[in-house]
Parts: C-alpha cells; structure tokens; sequence
C-alpha cells in the first residue's frame, strides 16, 4: 500500500499558474505509475496526466495537453503537476493516484488514492 498526501492548491485567477505536489510513501516501489485525476462539481473523476516510474514515459488527457505538466522526483518520491493558463473550467478536486504496471486512462485500475487538494480558478 501507498499513502498520498496532495498539496498546492488553492484559488487563483483565470491565466494564472499552480503547481501541485504529491509525496508518496509506504511500498512505493510496488506502484511505478503515479497519476494525476480531477473532479469537478457534478462530474465524474477524469483523467489528466500520467507518469511512468523513469519519467520516461508520459500520458495526457487531450484536454490539458500544453498547458499541464507532470514530473515526477523518485528521490523525494514526488510527483507534480504544474498547470498553466489556467481557466474556470479547470476548477475541480484534483487527485494524485498510484498503480502497478504500466500507464493506463482508468480510474478504476488505480490502486491508491490521495485525499484531494481544490483548484479554484476564478474568472
């Protein structure tokens, strides 16, 4: 198992940056994948981004391709999302989100979960 613990959220205005951070501990070796997810207000959980163990290998939701960023630092076992040019629409819960194996769109195939950070994006 995996603890997440979210950070990095807050309220900021419309074009505006954010960068999130996910510190993960416990058997982190047995969880290569870390994953960023969001919920908005009425909507199902939806994916964003992805990263795989190396860094190396990278997934985005079409949505936030150019304007998101994830990276990840194995020795301080981070992961983190910087978001750019914010809008409104983006505002939600995010989620950071660990699994086994290789990267993959489905919530449901993500092992642990972190207890959310908001992202308020005021116009």
């Amino acid at each position: 198992q995996v603890q997440l613990i979210e950070s990095g959220g807050g309220l900021v205005q419309a074009g505006g940056s954010l960068r999130l951070s996910c510190a993960a501990s416990g058997r982190t070796f047995s969880r290569p994948v870390m994953g960023w997810f969001r919920q908005a207000p009425g909507k199902e959980r939806e994916f964003v981004a992805a990263v795989a163990w190396n860094g190396g290998t990278i997934y985005y939701a079409d949505s936030v391709k150019g304007r998101l960023t994830i990276s990840r630092d194995n020795v301080k076992s981070t992961v983190y999302l910087q978001m750019n040019s914010l809008k409104p629409e983006n505002t939600a819960v995010y989620y950071c989100a660990a699994k086994s194996s290789e990267i993959r769109v489905i919530t449901a195939t993500y092992d642990d979960w972190g207890q959310g950070t908001q992202v308020t994006v005021s116009s």
